[in-house]
């Protein structure tokens, strides 16, 4: 029995960091492009965001990082995803990412890294293309 209903992201901004507006422009975005988008505001724990994405069948989760925080929290939220048997939800993440944290990231789980200059029709396209789509198959 495949999945129905349009895809549901959480979208957060874990940490310290302060500047939402990213994070706002793609949960827009994404909400544009027919998905159902939970944006969890400012400051968020992993455990917050992680809690958030059970609790709303979320099939995806898109984190925003410009604080640098990035390497820690985003292992964090992979780390209570896999704690939790949730590990079907797919972790993306976005912001100020050096290059040569990337390939780190992704070898931890991290399914996609979108940096500065990634335009909002990719992300929508990244998702539609990567979410689910072991569901359908």
């Amino acid at each position: 029995m495949g999945v129905t209903g349009p895809i549901r992201v959480v979208v957060a901004k874990p940490g310290l960091d302060g500047h939402d507006r990213g994070a706002k422009v793609i949960a827009r975005a994404l909400r544009d492009a027919g998905m159902e988008v939970i944006y969890t505001g400012l400051h968020q724990t992993p455990e917050q965001i992680v809690d958030t994405a059970i609790q709303e069948d979320a099939d995806a989760i898109g984190l925003s990082i410009l604080s640098g925080a990035h390497n820690t929290l985003f292992a964090k939220v992979l780390e209570l995803l896999k704690e939790r048997d949730a590990e079907d939800i797919k972790v993306f993440g976005g912001g100020i990412i050096p290059d040569a944290d990337i390939p780190p990231l992704k070898e931890k789980g991290v399914a996609e890294i979108f940096t500065p200059g990634a335009t909002t029709a990719s992300i929508v396209d990244w998702v539609n293309a990567h979410v689910r789509v072991s569901a359908e198959a």
